[in-house]
């Protein structure tokens, strides 16, 4: 009788722990609850804070901006392109920008919008410290970069990254066999990881690469003198391998031929048969009809050597690219603290505005000396077809002969 009583009364004590616990996580879900509706409707202490009141005589578009315009270089410094092409640039985007002022206040000018988000560009500053130097709300200052990266994209993209046409491709191609002596090439693609700060609600999984940080991936194709071809920007930072380029639209386009290509063409000099135009990559990615990568390190003969040594040459046009793009535009090398589709839309304006400032503003580049701190894709080994590797060969021999090779390859292998 004892022991009964004793289950029954131990039952009972589990019941009514069980039942406080609950009573217990209902509470505490309802006060969150409540702590998140006050959150979202409180009121606001200040309709405008006494810092920011002073925009118009203490901020920095009004107390600095007419200063830069007289002194050409520091205003380089300070927005990454000369007066001129700023002017240029804020004509393009003023429809998209442009506010109406109302009765209770003055809308932020389209100059002044332009200028703060050049500055986070530029610099990668956070929203804070931008707030403090601008004297404008955090959360204004973050929709100011939204729209107007968004407008960047939208006025320029068409002019400095159209879709790639046929006759695109032949500049290219043209430009790559005079300066880079790789004949038939269309351009150098590579994969770099974009640093963000952890998306709220997503969890450490999809965004978490292999470098143990979060990030996005941008993959690009650059031609010969470092500006971009096509772009592809978003995928998750947790795929390091050469299957999210190929589910990519871009790797779409590659691998299943949906670009505009030329046709192929005999390498110069021969009359052999024709060779397909290709882009260069690393070990990244598959060996395809339209692109290749080098040979493998094991069991190298000179033959392979010199291949490997001339597409490098030619694939290092794109490291240049991304090392210029972040050296200019150095938001690309902090953790970027904006929403993800923000971020997308972020990188998309600096890749855009990389060529719009190389397109008016050449500059000359030692590829030997220029590094990025941009990680590199993670590399993976994949089988490719023998026709395509048979391809690779027949390039290789044509290096190696006197119609295809360059004097100085025998002193670096």
């Amino acid at each position: 009788m004892e022991g009964v009583l004793g289950r029954i009364a131990s039952v009972v004590t589990d019941v009514i722990f069980e039942t406080n616990r609950l009573d217990i996580m209902v509470r505490d879900q309802e006060a969150a609850a409540e702590r998140r509706w006050m959150r979202n409707h409180r009121r606001r202490r200040l309709w405008i804070h006494p810092i920011n009141a002073l925009r118009m005589t203490h901020g920095v578009y009004s107390t600095l901006y007419m200063e830069l315009r007289q002194n050409p270089e520091k205003f380089y410094n300070y927005l990454r392109m000369r007066q001129d092409h700023f002017d240029v640039l804020l004509e393009k985007v003023v429809d998209d920008i442009q506010r109406q002022d109302t009765r209770m206040r003055s809308a932020i000018t389209p100059a002044e919008r332009l200028m703060v988000t050049l500055r986070f560009l530029a610099t990668g500053e956070s929203l804070t410290s931008l707030h403090y130097q601008f004297r404008l709300g955090i959360s204004t200052i973050s929709g100011i970069v939204k729209v107007t990266c968004l407008a960047i994209w939208d006025a320029l993209h068409t002019e400095y990254i159209p879709e790639p046409t046929r006759d695109i491709w032949l500049q290219s191609a043209e430009h790559f066999e005079k300066v880079c002596h790789f004949p038939n090439c269309l351009g150098a693609i590579d994969g770099k990881h974009i640093r963000i700060a952890k998306p709220a609600g997503t969890g450490s999984s999809v965004y978490y690469n292999y470098k143990k940080y979060f990030s996005i991936i941008l993959m690009a194709i650059a031609d010969a003198h470092c500006k971009f071809l096509a772009v592809d920007i978003g995928a998750y930072g947790r795929s390091n391998d050469s299957q999210v380029f190929k589910t990519s639209p871009m790797g779409h386009c590659l691998y299943g031929d949906t670009y505009d290509f030329p046709p192929a063409r005999p390498l110069p000099g021969t009359t052999g048969p024709p060779m397909p135009y290709v882009c260069v990559g690393d070990d990244a990615f598959q060996l395809s009809p339209h692109l290749l990568k080098p040979y493998s390190s094991r069991n190298l003969t000179r033959t392979k050597k010199i291949f490997n040594y001339r597409l490098t040459r030619a694939r290092r046009v794109v490291e240049c690219a991304f090392g210029i793009l972040t050296a200019k535009w150095r938001v690309l090398l902090t953790a970027i603290s904006l929403h993800i589709r923000t971020v997308d839309e972020v990188v998309k304006a600096c890749m855009v505005l990389h060529n719009y400032v190389l397109s008016k503003e050449p500059v000359s580049v030692d590829d030997e000396d220029l590094e990025t701190t941009l990680w590199n894709y993670q590399s993976s080994s994949v089988r490719s077809a023998g026709s395509v590797t048979r391809m690779r060969d027949d390039l290789a021999e044509y290096f190696v002969s006197p119609v295809g090779m360059v004097p100085w390859q025998d002193n670096i292998v």
